[in-house]
C-alpha cells in the first residue's frame, strides 16, 4: 500500500509518527500496546512518572509489502533511556525474529542509553539486547537501525547500532558511545563543551558519521527519506564472513592511525581531502553527498 508522499520531520516526529510514516499504511500491529501496562516497576518504587508502553513501541507491519519486525524508542520518555521492560520488549522483539523470520527488523533508535533510575537492570538489558542482535544477523536476517530523532543515540544504544547490518542517519541524528555532556564531565570542559552546539554536531552528527564510515546512509530529515533507504538495504545481505569481520577490523586500525591525532572534525575532513572543510555544516543533504563522493574514510 503506497504511503503519503506528503513531507514529515522525522526528527520532529514522535516514535509512533515514525512507525505510521515509515510502514505501509495501516499495516502495524503493536505487540505490547500501552493497554497492557508493561511498565518499569522500578519508576513507580522511586516515585518517578512511568509510561504504560515504557517509552518504546514495538511490533510487526509491512515495508513495501515485505513483513518486519520493528522497535521504535520514545526519546520524549526519560530521552529513550533502557530500563529492564524497555529492553526486554527490545529483546523480545529481536528473538521473535528468529520464530518469525521477517525480511528485516528496523530499529528506530532514540536513547541516551541506560536508564541511571534503574542502574544494573538496564546495563543487563542492554547487554541482552546486543547478544540478540548478534543472534538474528547470525540467522540471515537484517537488523537496520534509522537514527535522526532530538535526543541522539548515545550509550549502550550507540553499540547496539554499531552491532547492526546498517545505520540510515539525517544530518540531524547523533550517534556515539558518550553523549556531550558526559564526555565534558569525564574529560573537562576544554576537551569537549557540551554547550558548543556547532562543535557538538560536527563531531557526533549524521554527517560526521557518514564521513567516517559509520552510518551507511545519510538521508534527509524526512520520514520518507528513511523509509526510501530501509526498502534499499533491506534487500541488501550483509556480509558475516571471517573476510569481512577482519576487513572490518583492518580498517577501524586504518581508521585510528589516520585520525587519532586530529583534535576536531574539521581536522579529519580536510585530511580526507575535502576542499573547505568547514563549509560541510552548512551544506544541504543533497549537496553535502555530492561535495563528499570518494571521500569518505
Amino acid at each position: 500500500m503506497s504511503q503519503s508522499t506528503v513531507s514529515q520531520s522525522y526528527y520532529e516526529a514522535t516514535a509512533r509518527e515514525r512507525v505510521a510514516g515509515l510502514l505501509d499504511a495501516g499495516s502495524f500491529q503493536e505487540l505490547l500496546p500501552p493497554s497492557a501496562r508493561m511498565m518499569s516497576p522500578h519508576l513507580k518504587e522511586l516515585d518517578t512518572p512511568a509510561a504504560f508502553d515504557d517509552g518504546i513501541i514495538v511490533g510487526r507491519g509491512l515495508l513495501g509489502g515485505q513483513r518486519v519486525l520493528v522497535a521504535a524508542q520514545e526519546g520524549g520518555f526519560i530521552g529513550g533511556a533502557v530500563g529492564e521492560v524497555h529492553g526486554a520488549k527490545l529483546k523480545g522483539l529481536l528473538e521473535r525474529a528468529l520464530d518469525e523470520r521477517p525480511a528485516g527488523v528496523l530499529l528506530l533508535v532514540e536513547s541516551g542509553g541506560v536508564r541511571l533510575h534503574e542502574a544494573n537492570a538496564g546495563l543487563i538489558a542492554v547487554s541482552e539486547v546486543m547478544r540478540a542482535v548478534l543472534r538474528v544477523r547470525g540467522a540471515g536476517i537484517p537488523v537496520i537501525v534509522l537514527d535522526g530523532g532530538k535526543y541522539g543515540c548515545f550509550g549502550g544504544m550507540g553499540i547496539v547500532s554499531r552491532l547492526c547490518d546498517a545505520v540510515i542517519m539525517s544530518e540531524e541524528g547523533r550517534l556515539a558511545l558518550s553523549g556531550p555532556e558526559v564526555i565534558e564531565t569525564t574529560k573537562g570542559v576544554e576537551e569537549f563543551d557540551s554547550r558548543d552546539r556547532a562543535l557538538v554536531w560536527r563531531t557526533l552528527g549524521g554527517k560526521h558519521r557518514y564521513l567516517l564510515g559509520e552510518a551507511t546512509s545519510l538521508v534527509e530529515d524526512d520520514i520518507g527519506a528513511f523509509r526510501t533507504e530501509a526498502l534499499v538495504l533491506l534487500d541488501r545481505a550483509p556480509d558475516l564472513s571471517l573476510e569481512a569481520i577482519e576487513a572490518e577490523h583492518a580498517f577501524l586500525g586504518e581508521r585510528l592511525r589516520r585520525f587519532g591525532e586530529c583534535a576536531d572534525a574539521l581536522d579529519i575532513w580536510a585530511a580526507l581531502g575535502i576542499e573547505q572543510p568547514e563549509r560541510l555544516p552548512v551544506l544541504d543533504t543533497p549537496t553535502f553527498l555530492a561535495t563528499v563522493r570518494g571521500k569518505r574514510a
